[in-house]
């Protein structure tokens, strides 16, 4: 009964690291849904401490997955009847794209599989290191490496972490010595032995931990390491925030800030007369760090091709002129979301089914079998807005519906009252909406901020992200310009909302004249600013430094009354992409590809400011390495064992004898030149004391020589094998 209880108390402390692999991963990534992880390794663990049969395990922890994906990605969308076709589909996309070796093209559904598949892993070889090897510390240090390296290096804080992964290490460490040593001497286990060894350990390693944890603590004596990788403020304490990252289109926007390093891997291709920004979707919520949607999926709306899509961006009266357009989109990748311009009519593909998320106002598709990378055409209306119709609307919310005015000039609670302030002294002597929405448009270019995509601030966790960028780093890229407008707009009481996608790209035929290709890449992912006009509806608006407002404006007013900072509309010519050492230094377009030249004076920079850290890293691991080649004998040993430990076939007994040899010579019993293996045998048993090696060479020699092979050989030797590998352990 004892031995059972201890078994269990193995397992726990076994699921608790493992658990500490898990708990960074929502802090740090945009993983959700953890619990589920935590119940799908609960279960896998109590089957195996339950000794279930190894087919009922499988078909559970199969179903535990398979209703876990169905629930997370499909259940909502399609029912249940549904999702099973969907989820069939997409899994086999993805394993297509694996074999087209297109990695960053593989859904968050695949991803998700692939780390159920890595827990189940982690779950046997719990079990086959607790039970059957009676080891752990390899996977308790590899546990300590990796939360210290957490906290080092990200926002996250292992202070809790490392505690509880040094005293369950050492429990287990303790139970696992206590057990290895009477499976040793053969000693049968009683309670009162379990009880003696396990009541003072437990005290031991509580009692140094409390005593540790409570002790001064001397200070780091080196600082903060690599800033240049975590990007966080000089004296930021911020634990939410993160660190430097690769330039792209993502999902989860809730904490924005930080620097960013390009990334020119190709999205889509487009095909265009006019080039615009394409649309990917909208959010409407800004908390402080970032921006949320302020309601659930309120569901998706489904069409097919040629049927006008169930969107409408603006209105199409005397106050809008349109031309219709057409584009031509060629995903470079399979991914369910595409992307769209302003004033979207209808999508042309054939045999793609359509869906738009009308809260996030996102497109996506489900691919056809035969369509990994789908090509799809948009038609829309390129709008003309009146300049009349928008100055028209004067510092009331004009009969808007009060849910909708609400929604789009939300704005925290504890967004700093200097904020507010701001907007009043940028739109005052304007009473209308337009002039005052160009104004706060116009104020970045005006006030001295600066474009960058490098030593980007990240807030703290009492800091807020606009407020931050507005009065003391005046320093960011699209996201820091487009979130500080749409706040200084709302403070004005004008309604905005943030959207995101892509620039138009860089042009890579003709001259600039007629139907050109444009090749966007994930260096064009781009946010700015929607404003609702009545009667109008919803116009984009540009105040990044260095970008155009991609829309047309119908100048039918006097110019006495045109706004002071309106421009005539140019393409944006621009992506988005870091600045060059000095920001004010003139800069080659955005069109350019990131040159190899660039990124080597990038690197060289970074080495000649960080070269004492860069040293020091280097020393460690060279350290760390050395330290592990000279105690290889501790570890390569059982390295060796769990390679072969499922090896059956005969073939491989030659390869395990040679590294038996091999493993001997290092452990200082070398065959001698010309020596038989019959003579060399007899000599490491006299050694060893036992007739091992002499029993395994008989039987390797018999395999190598005897003309009838007898099947099975190397299964019935692997103990032997086993026996003398481990005798090589120092």
């Amino acid at each position: 009964m004892m031995k059972r209880f201890s078994t269990l108390v193995l397992y726990l402390f076994g699921f608790l690291l493992i658990w500490e692999w898990i708990r960074p991963l929502e802090q740090l990534t945009d993983t959700g849904n953890v619990w589920v992880f935590f119940l799908f390794l609960c279960i896998a663990l109590s089957m195996d401490f339950l000794k279930w049969h190894w087919v009922i395990r499988f078909v559970i922890n199969g179903a535990i997955i398979f209703f876990s994906l169905m629930y997370i990605y499909f259940l909502d969308q399609y029912g249940l009847i549904g999702s099973v076709p969907m989820m069939i589909q997409e899994l086999v996309d993805n394993f297509l794209t694996m074999l087209q070796a297109q990695w960053t093209s593989i859904t968050d559904m695949f991803r998700t599989l692939l780390f159920f598949i890595l827990l189940w892993l982690m779950s046997y070889l719990i079990q086959y290191w607790l039970i059957q090897r009676r080891q752990i510390f390899i996977f308790f240090f590899m546990t300590l490496v990796y939360i210290t390296v957490l906290d080092t290096f990200t926002p996250y804080n292992a202070e809790m972490a490392i505690i509880r992964t040094v005293v369950s290490g050492f429990l287990m460490m303790g139970i696992l010595a206590f057990y290895r040593q009477l499976e040793k001497e053969e000693i049968e286990t009683k309670t009162t032995k379990l009880s003696r060894w396990m009541i003072p350990l437990s005290g031991f390693v509580l009692i140094s931990s409390l005593i540790a944890f409570a002790a001064p603590k001397a200070d780091p004596i080196w600082p903060d390491p690599v800033p240049y990788i975590t990007s966080f403020n000089e004296d930021s304490d911020n634990e939410e925030a993160g660190g430097i990252r690769k330039i792209g289109y993502g999902e989860d926007d809730s904490l924005l800030g930080g620097s960013f390093v390009p990334d020119d891997t190709l999205v889509f291709v487009a095909k265009t007369e006019d080039p615009h920004y394409w649309k990917a979707e909208t959010k409407d919520v800004y908390t402080g760090k970032g921006w949320e949607l302020s309601e659930e999926d309120r569901g998706s709306q489904f069409f097919v091709s040629g049927e006008e899509v169930p969107l409408e961006s603006f209105s199409e009266n005397e106050n809008v002129a349109v031309e219709e357009r057409v584009s031509n989109v060629q995903m470079n990748a399979a991914r369910p979301q595409i992307v769209y311009p302003l004033g979207i009519k209808s999508f042309q593909s054939e045999g793609i089914p359509f869906e738009l998320n009308e809260a996030l106002e996102k497109f996506s598709i489900r691919y056809a079998e035969d369509s990994l990378m789908p090509t799809y055409d948009v038609i829309f209306n390129e709008p003309t807005f009146s300049v009349n119709a928008l100055t028209a609307v004067n510092n009331d919310n004009h009969g808007l519906d009060s849910a909708f005015y609400e929604r789009y000039t939300q704005l925290p609670e504890e967004l700093p009252d200097r904020v507010r302030e701001l907007a009043e002294e940028i739109v005052a002597g304007h009473d209308n909406w337009f002039n005052q929405i160009r104004e706060i448009e116009g104020y970045f270019a005006r006030s001295g901020f600066v474009y960058s995509q490098t030593d980007v601030a990240v807030p703290g966790p009492d800091e807020d992200y606009v407020d931050q960028f507005l009065f003391e780093t005046k320093l960011g890229y699209c996201d820091n310009f487009s979130t500080a407008m749409i706040v200084l707009a709302r403070s004005a009481g004008i309604p905005t909302r943030w959207v995101k996608g892509f620039t138009e790209g860089e042009r890579i035929n003709g001259n600039g004249y007629g139907v050109g290709t444009y090749n966007i890449t994930n260096n064009n992912a781009h946010s700015w600013v929607e404003a609702y006009f009545p009667g109008v509806g919803w116009i984009p608006f540009e105040p990044t430094t260095g970008f155009s407002n991609p829309v047309e404006y119908e100048f039918d007013l006097d110019e006495e009354t045109t706004p002071n900072n309106a421009e005539e509309t140019e393409t944006p010519e621009r992506v988005e992409r870091p600045e060059e050492a000095e920001p004010t230094e003139q800069t080659e377009t955005a069109s350019s590809t990131f040159s190899l030249t660039k990124l080597w004076d990038s690197v060289m920079e970074a080495v000649r400011q960080h070269w004492k850290k860069i040293v020091s890293i280097i020393i460690a691991l060279a350290f760390i390495g050395c330290l592990t080649y000279i105690k290889r004998g501790r570890w390569l040993p059982y390295f060796y064992i769990w390679t072969y430990k499922h090896r059956n076939k005969d073939q491989d007994f030659e390869k395990a004898y040679l590294v038996l040899l091999h493993e001997l010579a290092r452990f200082g019993m070398k065959r001698k030149q010309g020596q038989t293996l019959h003579s060399f045998a007899k000599e490491v048993d006299y050694a060893l004391g036992h007739q091992q090696m002499s029993q395994l060479t008989a039987s390797y020699e018999a395999y190598l020589y005897s003309s009838r092979q007898e099947k099975g050989i190397w299964k019935r030797n692997k103990e032997l094998w086993e026996n003398l590998i481990k005798a090589t352990i120092a």
